[in-house]
């Protein structure tokens, strides 16, 4: 087990060699020095992650994704060295969750993945063919596309377990939350984009290993300060799990982020730093991109700003019913999509009636009471579903809608609008609790499980 500067020091000497064995090549031929056999490129382990290896050229095609995509952003691009570094912290962080998922015995098997895939070309508004050509044209392998989906679905199942089933919520907590969002004082909801670089330390730190991740955040800020762009360096130096992407955590209620990032960027004006944080995973450093007040209730977005706004809890209600076909090794996409192609044809016929049909098909809770789903807020369903439930008119069947639970036929029989009940209120607020403490629970599990893992740099013993 290594120190985080330890690790640091041995990946980048284990980059430096990587580097350099590119540069010879390059060396030898631009002086006209080729051997009597033309050289080739051999792979060669980088790490070893507990009972497994990084190669080479896992870590070069990895790379060249990460820099093409940086490129398309435009800008000039990070130190190829840091870059780099970062880059391969993060592959084996990923290679020991997916080790963990496995020895667990999570699994995703092509149905799923399938399914996903299709989902994907549908948020793109492209056929799988034409998903298949797109990522074909942007220099993406598709079977290894495929591979990576089907790893984030591990990965997310595995904290969906270890996190995510594990956070709890007590009435107090909730009493506490519903207490502060309607005291008379309370301002408007707000939501915060919030950018973040977080040095991470490692479990059970020692004062040197705390001094010199300080030391790391105060050399990002002093960058940060000197002018230099914070995208690039959270691409560069961020720990956490959104730092390739920028480390940008999106459009976020104030109650959906941790009460130390509400506090340190309370009095910051937009593209202003904030004050280096400390929490229990490391030192964060945020940039606060914007802030804006919530003049309606959000549900579509979870709703949590209802508690704290009582005057505009007013929301649309929907009640509908639905006739799901689920898909699974049995029954095929195609199949659902037919059956339930059949039933509307039977419907639009008056052939029978939708409580009939939902009794007689529907695979879920709803058939013995006809379909019915009572009455639906925003945010209680799938996107797929809501958007085709929302763009119903009453008394209408829906096509069949596809959704990671199968196919639906939907019919929406009533709407109101109508205040958020106590009860709602409350459920309101255990979500925005729950998903508070499942963030900070994410980064301090993730933090466990790399410096549990056995890591060894071993790119230096190919000399």
């Amino acid at each position: 087990m290594f120190t985080i500067q330890k690790s640091l020091q041995h990946a980048k000497h284990a980059l430096t060699l990587l580097g350099l064995t590119c540069g010879v090549m390059a060396h030898v031929q631009a002086q006209g020095q080729a051997p009597a056999v033309q050289p080739r490129l051999a792979d060669a382990i980088i790490v070893v992650v507990n009972n497994e290896v990084i190669t080479r050229y896992d870590f070069l095609e990895r790379y060249k994704m990460i820099e093409a995509r940086l490129q398309s952003q435009g800008g000039n691009l990070p130190p190829r060295e840091q870059l780099q570094r970062q880059l391969l912290e993060r592959m084996i962080v990923e290679r020991a969750q997916l080790q963990q998922a496995k020895e667990t015995g999570i699994k995703i098997d092509d149905t799923m993945l399938d399914r996903a895939m299709s989902r994907i070309a549908e948020q793109n508004k492209l056929s799988m063919p034409e998903f298949r050509k797109r990522l074909e044209e942007d220099g993406l392998v598709y079977s290894k596309f495929r591979n990576e989906i089907r790893d984030e679905m591990a990965i997310q199942r595995l904290r969906e377990r270890e996190v995510d089933n594990r956070v709890q919520v007590s009435d107090v907590e909730i009493d506490a939350y519903m207490a502060a969002h309607n005291a008379p004082a309370a301002t408007a909801p707000q939501e915060l984009h919030i950018a973040q670089i977080l040095i991470r330390v490692p479990e059970n730190a020692t004062q040197q290993q705390l001094a010199d991740s300080k030391r790391r955040a105060d050399e990002v800020v002093a960058q940060l300060n000197a002018g230099a762009d914070f995208t690039k360096l959270a691409t560069v130096y961020s720990d956490g799990t959104d730092g390739l992407t920028g480390g940008e955590l999106g459009w976020r209620s104030a109650d959906r982020l941790p009460q130390l990032f509400v506090d340190a960027t309370a009095n910051l004006q937009d593209g202003q730093i904030a004050p280096i944080v400390k929490s229990g995973n490391g030192f964060h450093i945020l940039k606060l991109l914007g802030r804006r007040t919530q003049s309606v209730l959000r549900a579509q977005d979870g709703g949590a700003a209802g508690a704290a706004a009582p005057a505009v809890a007013a929301v649309k209600q929907t009640h509908a019913s639905h006739i799901l076909i689920k898909v699974n090794q049995v029954v095929s996409a195609a199949e659902a999509r037919r059956k339930l192609l059949e039933l509307k044809q039977r419907l639009d016929n008056k052939a029978a009636t939708f409580e009939e049909l939902a009794k007689l098909y529907s695979n879920d809770f709803s058939a013995a009471k006809g379909g019915d789903l009572g009455w639906i807020y925003p945010g209680d369903t799938v996107p797929e579903f809501e958007r085709a439930m929302d763009a119903l008119p009453i008394g209408q069947v829906s096509e069949p809608i596809e959704s990671p639970f199968g196919y639906h036929l939907i019919l929406v029989t009533e709407r109101k609008s109508d205040d958020v009940s106590q009860e709602r209120q409350r459920m309101i607020a255990r979500q925005a609790i729950r998903e508070q403490k499942v963030e900070e629970a994410t980064q301090d599990w993730l933090r466990q499980v790399r410096d549990r893992a056995y890591v060894e740099y071993r790119l230096d013993d190919q000399q």
